[in-house]
């Protein structure tokens, strides 16, 4: 059986393919795992790390063991926060993954612009385009279809963006992940730097009776550990764990459309390459929020 990730097993389940080199594959490294995460982080790492990567996800519920292409309902639309830059002229067709052509070129040009697009711009419509529009759909109250449809061409000529909820303690950098959109955005000096889909816990039951539950609350970044780290049953990449070394934002080759993982926050690997560079850790501020979408 192939590696799993996040306590999920990995044969049997689509991949979303990812951009950056031949074959839709992207390159990692493994180091070494507490090589370079400084004393405060090895203080911490001397625990035993549990990650979220219990227990196989055999049990995830039928609505969210989807191809990773599947479509899910449309989320809530948030009011505007920023100003979208000028200039975008929607394509004529529509846009599905596995196209090519200047219109493509252009979609990811207006996505790296509203933040949500970190791959490259090589008119390609590949898996980080998908996962950057999922995440656009979810902000825009769009069927989460990652299709630029006709919905999709309207929004993203006058697009939404992420409206920071309010919460005790709020910092100028942050990460707040919501549950009920499925997105990640990362805030330096209260300016959104980055929006991400993510994969959040699934709800499902597993090994007796321990629930997939990510839970909601304010919390500080404990430990970042580079490159694949081994947990119970799995492994996960790049993890900057936010619950002592329990729960973590880490990338993965499996990121859907709805909830799916044991309890950690799977980001996908082009974001999951840079996500730790844009803050410190141990120390800065995420805020988990929202009813997950397997409740309702």
């Amino acid at each position: 059986m192939a590696r799993t990730h996040d306590g999920h097993h990995a044969g049997g389940r689509p991949r979303v393919p990812f951009e950056g080199l031949p074959g839709g594959k992207v390159r990692v490294h493994r180091t070494g795992r507490l090589a370079t995460i400084g004393a405060t982080a090895l203080a911490a790492a001397a625990i035993a790390v549990t990650g979220c990567a219990t227990q196989a996800a055999s049990a995830a519920p039928a609505a969210f063991a989807k191809s990773a292409g599947a479509a899910a309902p449309a989320a809530s639309a948030v009011t505007t926060s920023v100003t979208a830059p000028a200039g975008y002229t929607a394509p004529k067709r529509n846009l599905a993954p596995g196209m090519k052509g200047a219109d493509v070129k252009a979609l990811q040009q207006r996505l790296s612009s509203l933040r949500y697009y970190l791959g490259k711009v090589d008119s390609q419509f590949g898996g980080d385009t998908q996962a950057a529009l999922w995440a656009f759909q979810e902000i825009n109250g769009i069927r989460v279809s990652g299709v630029v449809d006709a919905a999709t061409k309207r929004a993203l000529v006058h697009p939404k963006t992420y409206k920071s909820p309010s919460y005790a303690g709020k910092r100028a950098t942050r990460v707040e992940v919501s549950q009920a959109l499925e997105v990640l955005v990362l805030f330096k000096n209260n300016k959104i730097s980055l929006i991400s889909h993510v994969s959040s816990g699934g709800g499902y039951f597993y090994n007796g009776g321990s629930q997939a539950i990510t839970p909601n609350g304010t919390y500080n970044t404990t430990v970042y550990m580079p490159g694949w780290i081994q947990v119970p049953l799995g492994e996960m990449y790049n993890s900057v764990f936010f619950i002592s070394t329990v729960f973590a934002i880490h990338g993965d080759t499996y990121v859907p459309v709805g909830p799916a993982s044991h309890g950690c926050i799977r980001i996908p690997m082009t974001t999951a390459a840079i996500f730790h560079k844009q803050f410190k850790t141990p120390g800065t501020q995420v805020h988990v929020y929202g009813k997950p979408q397997w409740e309702k």
